[in-house]
This record gives C-alpha cells, sequence and structure tokens, in this order.
C-alpha cells in the first residue's frame, strides 16, 4: 500500500434529520481512494463513512473514542504491537489516547462514529 495516499475528508454534513442517509448513493459517487465524508450528527456524535483504499497516518484522538463497523471489503487497524483485522459485518472500539493507524488492501467500505469534537486526521 502506498504510504502516501492522498486524503479527501468532508466535514460537512451530508444529510440532516429526517433525509434518508443514501451510503450506497456515497460510495457510487466516490472516486477518490482514501476519502472520508460526514454523514449525520446523532446527538453528540457524527457518523462519518470511509470510502479507502491505501493507508491513513499514525495519530490519536485524546479525548475522544473512535467506532469503526466494516460495510464491505478488509480494515486492518496497526496499535501498538498490535494489528487488528475488520471483516464486513465486524466492528471495534479504539478508546482515546490510544495511537493507532488504519490500512485497507483493497475498496473498503467502513461508517466511523465519533464525537463531534474529534478531528479526523487526529490530534
Amino acid at each position: 500500500m502506498d504510504a502516501h495516499t492522498q486524503y479527501v475528508i468532508q466535514k460537512n454534513v451530508r444529510f440532516n434529520p429526517l433525509e434518508v442517509v443514501d451510503i450506497p448513493k456515497v460510495v457510487a459517487e466516490c472516486q477518490e481512494e482514501w476519502f472520508n465524508q460526514t454523514l449525520c450528527r446523532v446527538n453528540d456524535c457524527l457518523v462519518r463513512l470511509g470510502i479507502l483504499k491505501g493507508e491513513f497516518h499514525w495519530h490519536r484522538h485524546e479525548m475522544e473514542d473512535e467506532f469503526f463497523y466494516v460495510i464491505e471489503g478488509r480494515l486492518l487497524i496497526d496499535l501498538e504491537g498490535r494489528e487488528v483485522e475488520l471483516l464486513p459485518r465486524q466492528g471495534f472500539t479504539v478508546p482515546k489516547g490510544v495511537p493507532h493507524r488504519t490500512r485497507a488492501p483493497e475498496r473498503t467500505v467502513v461508517l466511523m462514529i465519533e464525537g463531534s469534537t474529534v478531528d479526523p486526521t487526529g490530534d
């Protein structure tokens, strides 16, 4: 995987309350290798969609946990001394303050849930 993946991160909320969140449409429209779109806000959290191929940089979120749920593909989460592999319909929470890096060897679609104050590129 290319260590120099270009990230496209859309922080704007794409779907408002009472709108259908159309994940297949967003996935079909995506041309980027590494795309992150905020889908909607739920209370104090954001639901983000990641369409990923390649690797993200090592980072951490000092104040917030981050949850990953794989819809399709395969997501690898590197932690210090450990690698977690997630397949479709599997999820994993990275606790606040834990350094991590995500990697997708093939095109992977992931839902992420995190606090609304999280910077998606890490602290």
